[in-house]
């Protein structure tokens, strides 16, 4: 199948309309925690709230996305306002003295947990740089870009951070280099800065050299120091979604580079071998972990279809169809699109369910946690809108 424009159109006001009048209002102002600062994200379906802790790295998700829609959308006080309270509240609570920020902290901001990886400061990072676009406010500027500083540092100095635990058997990931490359240019385009080319560059070639196996049409989630395949019950351990969201990364890489055909084609290798892998072809949706040899999966939730890899293949297999016109992927993008908005999304009260049995059934219906908030939807509703848009606009379509 292919888009024709009409359908473009269509999809283009369908995730605008999606993000502005169902996602973003079920967060928001209810969230807000008018009290301590900050956001109160642990909520059941119906907005109920479950929980008062607060996961820091999603007070830096939603500072991010209030004041990207600022930047983007309208400058609507009520989003800066309400940026600005995540802002303070990760300022004031979410560093310990050793300079590293916390994971997880109560209401009030006392620290409850600290991680071993440095994720909450990569979101940090990027919420500093919207909102300091957004204000032009050149202490937050300045502390965003220390922090990609210290980020560099976490992720270049082995021994830097504490391990989770002593293992005989090393390994790296992928997200490491993933999550560096889009918080680069996340800060290059808000608010710039001169490291971040080359150190995208670097990741990316990272991924290509010691991730993404060619000869077995694969991504690997970890691998040993030299790039090698693990093979062992961890290491041959997939994450389809992840890996394709590290995909859409490198073809949005791609585009800011004047459409980079190496750059396409690492993207689209990388789309296809774990869509090949990940899409479930009986029930449909993107199953969680697989095997590298198809060989039985460690964890219990290994069918289990989470809402976020589907907001990722959303993303990316849109942006490969715009920048190649592979109908391939306009038929991968339906696909994914029509299952995740079946199942996920909640027709009654809003936003999507995170969990969902293999069968598309809801495991649970909590739409806050720890780990989801108003982050992987919302961002997917507003790249795919903005893609669109764009791509509309060199069409001559309103």
């Amino acid at each position: 199948m292919k888009y024709d424009v009409a359908g473009l159109v269509e999809l283009r006001d369908f995730y605008k309309k999606q993000l502005l009048e169902d996602t973003v209002p079920f967060w928001f102002p209810r969230s807000l925690d008018t009290e301590y600062g900050g956001y109160l994200f642990f909520r059941d379906a119906d907005g109920t709230l479950i929980d008062d802790d607060k996961a820091v790295w999603i007070q830096g998700r939603a500072a991010w996305l209030l004041s990207t829609l600022y930047n983007s959308v309208e400058q609507k006080k009520e989003w800066l306002d309400a940026s600005a309270s995540g802002i303070a509240f990760l300022e004031k609570h979410c560093f310990d003295t050793d300079g590293q920020m916390f994971f997880h902290v109560t209401r009030d901001g006392r620290p409850i947990r600290k991680r071993r990886y440095f994720f909450s400061e990569t979101f940090a990072v990027i919420a500093t740089a919207a909102y300091a676009k957004a204000t032009g406010d050149e202490r937050i500027a300045e502390l965003s870009r220390h922090l990609f500083g210290k980020c560099i540092e976490y992720a270049t100095t082995p021994g830097l951070l504490p391990p989770k635990f002593t293992s005989t058997r090393p390994a790296k990931g992928i997200g490491v280099p993933m999550i560096m490359m889009n918080t680069a240019q996340q800060l290059r385009s808000t608010i710039g800065d001169e490291r971040c080319d080359e150190w995208i560059g670097k990741w990316i070639a990272e991924i290509e050299k010691d991730f993404v196996k060619d000869d077995i049409r694969c991504v690997m989630e970890q691998v040993a120091p030299d790039g090698s395949i693990i093979d062992h019950v961890d290491g041959r351990t997939l994450n389809p979604g992840h890996a394709i969201e590290g995909a859409w990364f490198i073809l949005y890489e791609a585009m800011h580079r004047n459409n980079d055909p190496h750059l396409i084609n690492l993207g689209c290798r990388m789309l296809d071998y774990m869509w090949e892998r990940g899409w479930d072809k009986e029930q449909g949706g993107i199953l969680y972990f697989r095997d590298v040899y198809n060989k039985p999966v460690q964890e219990y939730w290994q069918d289990m279809k989470f809402w976020w890899p589907h907001n990722e293949v959303i993303i990316a297999t849109l942006l490969a169809y715009l920048m190649t016109g592979n109908e391939k992927y306009a038929q991968w993008h339906r696909q994914v699109h029509d299952y995740a908005y079946a199942h996920f999304h909640d027709k009654q009260h809003g936003e999507w369910f995170g969990y969902l049995h293999r069968d598309g059934t809801i495991a649970q219906t909590a739409k806050g946690n720890l780990y989801k908030g108003p982050f992987h939807l919302p961002r997917q509703e507003w790249i795919c809108w903005q893609l669109l848009d764009q791509h509309l606009t060199k069409l001559n379509v309103q």
